[in-house]
């Protein structure tokens, strides 16, 4: 180990499938005299996977199958957290944690932070409001079961489902049996076969995500968002623009304390959450929950506009565990407003934008940041959830109606010329 200049030895993290976020994660903890450790999961999201991979590293272990050689690899790197970054880690990294015995999530239920139906089952043994929902491999079951109890529409999605993939709201028997063998007869976004199909009753109403950061139990907040959809004429549904509630919000308060109740049902008991409410008649019930770090992560954004950020509060956790006790439990503060615009490509044809089609975004008055998925001039798809959609696009304004204007322009930007196929 390399010692740090008073001569002790530096603290280590080994992030688990860091692909999309090692750019923020080394810097921050570096800060802090902290060295971090890759370690790849037999199994990561197939289109993050791609991204050019961060450097700075001091080495990277790939995982292939054997905790105890994993973990004895990693003490021998000297590690003394193990974090998960993206939805494929989740699992390993709580295994390597136990295995390890560094703090971590607890163990007696550990699937239900990935299988959705698992997920549901621990929210309901702990009394915690939830979905009606069913797994299948039949597809007859599950129309017997829309039809009988949960009623149209109903959605389907991958048990292990995550970034939008495969999510349909089906309003009809053939609908569902149509969306079953799509699902059925294509893999995940981490290339495994979905043995069953999970649907769930259609929740009406408004949704959130709360992002947090966890240690020994006790949860902080460092952000609630409202994610504004949109569902296609096929009932695919995808994200238009999210916005931040202000933490006095009522309706923010309602979700950041129901979020609480879930992550404890879950036993997320350390490090990053990701978690996506929906606010119904009947309160808020969960959509899903992950032991991860929100995607699309812009932390100098998050400085600016919220106070805090993620990325940083977990670099504290580690590093400073008394100072992030000293943080309320809602971490953040709404100092500027913002909108996160989601790029759509609405057509079947289309290329993604040069740096000379994206100067109509730029010149926007509330233009702030924007991120764009594929290479200038590479093919695009039809926009049907998040691995299709071209990037994103962050408007900060005082003024609200400014913000409006800029997301209005902003799509007539795109269906005009921005993906150089012609009018959408």
């Amino acid at each position: 180990m390399m010692p740090n200049s008073s001569g002790a030895r530096s603290k280590r993290v080994a992030f688990v499938d860091a692909f999309s976020l090692g750019r923020h994660l080394l810097p921050a903890l570096n800060r802090f005299g902290v060295e971090c450790v890759h370690v790849q999961s037999p199994n990561p999201d197939v289109h993050i996977s791609r991204l050019p991979f961060p450097e700075g590293f001091v080495d990277k272990v790939r995982h292939d199958g054997d905790i105890a050689a994993t973990a004895s690899a990693l003490r021998g790197h000297g590690v003394d957290w193990v974090i998960s970054v993206g939805e494929s880690g989740v699992e390993l990294t709580d295994r390597l944690a136990a295995e390890l015995g560094t703090p971590g999530n607890g163990m007696s239920r550990p699937t239900s932070r990935r299988n959705k139906y698992d997920m549901v089952l621990a929210l309901r043994d702990a009394g915690v409001e939830h979905a009606a929902t069913i797994v299948s491999s039949d597809a007859d079951e599950i129309i017997k079961w829309a039809e009988t109890t949960a009623g149209y529409p109903v959605v389907l999605k991958p048990v292990a489902s995550s970034g939008t993939d495969n999510v349909v709201a089906c309003s009809s028997a053939d609908q569902v049996r149509a969306v079953h063998e799509q699902i059925m007869t294509s893999p995940d976004r981490h290339a495994k076969p979905n043995t069953v199909v999970l649907a769930q009753e259609f929740l009406d109403g408004d949704e959130y995500f709360v992002n947090t950061v966890s240690r020994d139990g006790r949860h902080h907040t460092v952000e609630i968002w409202r994610y504004y959809k949109i569902r296609l004429p096929g009932g695919n549904i995808i994200y238009d623009y999210n916005e931040p509630l202000s933490p006095d919000d009522p309706e923010a308060k309602k979700v950041e304390s129901y979020t609480h109740e879930v992550l404890d049902a879950l036993e997320v008991r350390n490090w990053a959450g990701h978690t996506e409410v929906m606010m119904t008649a009947r309160g808020p019930v969960l959509v899903e929950c992950a032991a991860r770090f929100g995607g699309g992560q812009v932390p100098d954004i998050g400085n600016r506009c919220l106070g805090t950020n993620q990325i940083d509060l977990i670099a504290l956790a580690v590093a400073n565990p008394a100072e992030f006790d000293r943080l309320p439990t809602t971490a953040y503060q709404l100092l500027q407003r913002l909108r996160y615009v989601h790029l759509i490509n609405r057509g079947d044809d289309g290329v993604a934008p040069s740096h000379e089609a994206m100067a109509a975004v730029r010149a926007l008055p509330s233009y702030a940041h924007a991120v764009t998925t594929h290479p200038e001039g590479a093919p695009l798809p039809r926009t049907i959830d998040v691995a299709t959609q071209p990037g994103y696009v962050i408007l900060i304004s005082e003024d609200p109606e400014q913000l409006r204007a800029d997301y209005r322009r902003l799509r007539e930007i795109e269906r005009d010329h921005l993906y150089a196929g012609g009018p959408r």
